[in-house]
């Protein structure tokens, strides 16, 4: 254990001196503790030990700044402050509890940045809270992970003031500027359960729009209460404007009341287009299933059709073989027509992107995961924050990010053609 340790204080200016750290160093500091039987982790391993080292050596320097001169010398102008001592505090980090040798200073001026006073967690363990709550893991799952796994006791309510942390971030996102036109603009929700007096459903809406290079943007969250109407939405939208989005080519959802006649007064030249794969769901509910094949069978050539004419025709037929037995489809698909036709004007290219809210199908899917290992939440502002951090934590890697933009590529060229250059001219 001696010479392990000896080699870790000889490496520590080799560590701090150079960048990237020295392979051959590392490796032979492993071979080493490998040898004298000292773990690499947990508790006492050799990570834990370097941890220590790093940052007590990282916590010297920066008092050395702080007095101006090496342990032992003297400041310009006499010797006013000093050196005096270390206190002992144990710190959690990505290793574990390490317990690290603070120094001090006679005038008590010294305020250390790296493990400032009264912290007790590094950086890496809030970011892996995060991680693990935008996961869905409960307060209680996570402190459990982080005890058995690091061996870092982190009671559950220091955990939910770690993720409450988040919420200045979030407001700062939720505020931040716009980009002046979108091509597409998806509004979807994913109901949660809030404890408000009595559990009941709450509706967390999510804009997320298509940059003119392709790109995935999440332009907001926001919590309603199930009965929204045009005023809500006039004041949603109006937000998005004052933020910056000046224009959008169309708007796609799920026949939210009252959205359509917002999105007229908000931006009058955007086209609002029903998803028809949710209008397609809805059918399904007013009929038994062994016709739901049947049904769907019928309706494709409605949704498929190449004019709006073809389609009207279409769904005549419909109506005349399943009117009868299913009254309410037809008045579902009648009171949804004006806005199920405008897609069937355009080219297949942008056909296929705007006739289903599925572009944000992925991220619903990740936030149900989430809300639905939480079960319910005590009220509307945890759970905008359980949706927040699942939102924050999509496309890790960057992979989905190159694959939405690919498939974005051609029906971006159309839409520029189609609405007669103002997307270009939006971006100028």
């Amino acid at each position: 254990m001696t010479d392990v340790t000896s080699d870790i204080e000889a490496g520590e200016a080799v560590v701090s001196a150079a960048s990237p750290v020295d392979d051959g160093l590392v490796a032979e500091l492993v071979a080493r503790a490998r040898a004298g039987g000292v773990k690499l982790t947990g508790e006492g391993g050799l990570l834990q030990q370097l941890t220590k080292r790093v940052l007590e050596s990282a916590l010297e320097g920066e008092l050395t700044d702080h007095l101006g001169h090496e342990p032992g010398g003297r400041a310009e102008g006499g010797r006013e402050n000093y050196r005096n001592g270390h206190r002992s505090k144990t710190v959690i980090t990505e290793s574990g509890p390490v317990e690290i040798a603070v120094p001090r200073d006679r005038a008590g001026s010294f305020e250390p940045q790296l493990v400032k006073k009264r912290q007790r967690r590094l950086g890496g363990v809030d970011e892996m809270v995060l991680s693990l709550s935008a996961k869905g893991l409960t307060h209680g799952e996570i402190s459990a992970h982080l005890a058995e796994v690091y061996g870092a006791e982190i009671s559950k309510s220091t955990i939910s003031t770690i993720t409450d942390s988040v919420m200045a971030g979030m407001t700062e996102w939720q505020n931040r500027p716009l980009d002046s036109v979108y091509p597409v603009v998806f509004i979807d929700c994913v109901n949660v359960k809030v404890r408000d007096g009595h559990v009941a459903n709450r509706p967390v809406y999510m804009a997320v729009a298509v940059t003119a290079e392709g790109h995935r943007d999440i332009l907001g969250l926001w919590i309603g209460d199930g009965g929204e109407g045009a005023k809500y939405w006039l004041q949603v939208l109006t937000e998005i404007k004052n933020r910056g989005a000046a224009d959008v080519l169309m708007l796609v959802c799920d026949g939210l009341t009252g959205l359509p006649d917002a999105v007229n007064t908000v931006w009058p030249a955007t086209i609002v287009q029903t998803c028809v794969v949710h209008l397609l769901r809805n059918s399904f509910r007013y009929a038994a299933r062994q016709d739901w094949e049947k049904i769907a069978k019928t309706l494709r050539p409605v949704y498929t059709a190449p004019t709006e004419e073809a389609a009207l025709e279409r769904f005549v037929e419909f109506t005349e073989a399943w009117g009868g037995k299913y009254p309410a489809i037809v008045r579902l698909w009648e009171a949804a027509w004006a806005e199920f036709v405008p897609f069937l004007q355009f080219d297949v290219e942008i056909r296929k992107i705007v006739c289903t809210t599925n572009a944000i199908e992925s991220i619903n899917a990740r936030i149900r995961k989430a809300v639905r290992a939480r079960g319910h939440f005590p009220t509307d502002q945890a759970a905008l924050k359980c949706v927040y951090l699942a939102v924050m934590s999509l496309d890790p890697t960057g992979t989905g990010r190159k694959r939405w933009t690919m498939r974005w590529k051609a029906a971006l060229q159309a839409f520029d053609i189609t609405f007669d250059g103002r997307l270009t001219a939006g971006r100028r």
